[in-house]
């Protein structure tokens, strides 16, 4: 029995028997590691997969930034992707869920800003509104946020409110010169106190000073004094103003203005309103239009003029006339270019508005 007791308590046994627990607790550590470690890279594959189809909801965003530590910088990627794709809403929801739980200040900012452009692009205005003044009270000196504001106020026609913003960016030293002319006649033009005559004389001395407000100088004179707009048109940049000369109505041509200016000419005749004259401008589409009305009336009758606005600033070309460029948001900068196109087309077009 003594023998028996003394082999129990031999130490290589209990050195052996040490290393087979640690071996034991080791391998069972190891085996539950890699089975959670299995189970989290599926839980992650599932999410990840959901991404092409748009299935994700703003919780699994916020469980891959906490949970699997997703950069914060993708998670913004990857919600910008539904800003491409034209589904605010999702990143909308993404950008509030994330705020919830975003702590740094400058991240804090940067959701704040992406927040109040999509919202802006979403056409949800007065929520842009809100987004950006809450961001300018952390960051009073965004230009961005105030850029974005005065573009929010001016969809809206709150003039008085985008003259406080074009205020505060002129004090940060942005040239806002051309924003603040247009702005200034904008309200004119609203302004339900001033009498008719009153207004037509400030419009017009606008005009004097900010020639590059032809266009909507000519649009008011258009809608309120047409013999008035027939006065001043030779004095406007008719290339830039082509389009509304295209679509005036017959009876509302003043045709002894028209034939004391060579384009005036050929954009009538071209329309088919006055015989044909052989002064040719540097608009080759209106030629040949004004040349088919006098020497093939049925080909004539298969084509019209067109027009194409092209932003001088960013270059893009956008199917209709605004104030902005919709692109890179400059300040009365679209040109105006004709272009020969198939009659069908039009015709196609007014019937589907």
């Amino acid at each position: 029995m003594d023998g028996i007791f003394i082999d129990y308590y031999d130490p290589l046994f209990g050195v052996v028997f040490f290393f087979l627990v640690i071996f034991v607790a080791s391998f069972l550590t190891y085996s539950y590691n890699l089975y959670k470690e299995k189970n989290a890279r599926s839980e992650y594959k599932e999410l990840l997969g959901r991404f092409g189809i748009g299935n994700l909801d703003e919780q699994d965003y916020v469980h891959l930034y906490k949970t699997y530590n997703l950069p914060f910088d993708s998670i913004l990627l990857l919600a910008s992707s539904f800003v491409y794709k034209g589904d605010y809403n999702k990143s909308i929801s993404i950008y509030l869920t994330l705020l919830e739980h975003v702590q740094d200040k400058v991240k804090k900012e940067e959701l704040l800003e992406l927040l109040g452009t999509t919202y802006f692009k979403g056409g949800f205005l007065k929520r842009s509104v809100e987004i950006f003044l809450k961001l300018l009270e952390f960051s009073p000196r965004n230009t961005k946020a105030l850029k974005y504001l005065l573009l929010c106020y001016e969809k809206l026609k709150e003039w008085d409110n985008a003259l406080d913003v074009l205020e505060s960016l002129r004090e940060l030293k942005c040239d806002t010169n051309e924003e603040y002319t247009y702005i200034v006649l904008q309200k004119l033009i609203s302004d339900p106190l001033l009498t008719y005559e009153k207004k037509t004389e400030q419009v017009l001395s606008i005009y004097d000073v900010a020639p590059h407000t032809a266009r909507i100088i000519s649009q008011y004179l258009i809608t309120y004094n047409k013999p008035l707009f027939w006065k001043y048109v030779i004095k406007l940049d008719i290339l830039n103003i082509i389009d509304l000369l295209w679509y005036m109505d017959f009876n509302d041509i003043d045709f002894e203005v028209v034939k004391s200016n060579d384009l005036l000419e050929q954009i009538f005749s071209a329309k088919g309103y006055i015989s044909y004259n052989d002064k040719a401008t540097n608009i080759v589409d209106l030629d040949i239009l004004a040349l088919l009305c006098k020497e093939n009336k049925g080909l004539r009758s298969r084509v019209d003029l067109g027009f194409e606005f092209i932003c001088k600033s960013c270059k893009r070309i956008h199917p209709m006339y605004e104030s902005r460029c919709p692109h890179c948001h400059s300040i009365l900068s679209l040109g105006v270019k004709p272009k020969l196109i198939k009659r069908m087309m039009i015709e196609e077009n007014i019937s589907l508005q």
